[in-house]
């Protein structure tokens, strides 16, 4: 798998592959969320490509005081084989670089399976309540949607 920056051209396969993996939700429109990532430190937007074609994506970011994941998403039927461990490290590598000092995530609480995958990778759960505040409302596209 190669792993390199997102290109607009990949929009299209990175929605699809974020509608397979389940990580689309009705209050997060995909196509805005990577129009408002292409606007803040893109070079964090990575996708992993085999034979042309996208089977991967992770989207950090970093602000100066923490790095964050999103997006970790690797095709279902090529999970399991060390796909999401090279884009994490990849991503890390890259926050790493620019001198980040801690990488922060969220995982759904009924996400077992990914709370250990990323235990497996180093992280562990911090004692912190995660609180939002929805600043724009978003509807993902009906296609988007599943």
């Amino acid at each position: 798998m190669e792993i390199r920056p997102f290109a607009p051209a990949d929009e299209t396969a990175v929605v699809a592959l974020w509608t397979r993996c389940g990580l689309v939700r009705p209050t997060n429109d995909p196509r805005k969320d990577i129009a408002r990532k292409l606007r803040v430190r893109p070079e964090l937007f990575l996708v992993g490509v085999d034979g042309g074609r996208v089977i991967g994506s992770v989207m950090g970011g970093y602000e100066g005081h923490r790095g964050w994941l999103n997006y970790l998403a690797v095709e279902p039927e090529r999970q399991r084989q060390g796909l999401g461990r090279q884009l994490v490290a990849e991503v890390e590598r890259r926050l790493r670089a620019v001198g980040c000092p801690k990488i922060n995530l969220q995982v759904r609480a009924s996400n077992e399976a990914v709370v250990q995958f990323y235990q497996r990778l180093g992280y562990s759960v911090d004692e912190v309540v995660s609180l939002g505040k929805r600043l724009e409302v978003d509807e993902a596209a009906p296609s988007d949607r599943r």
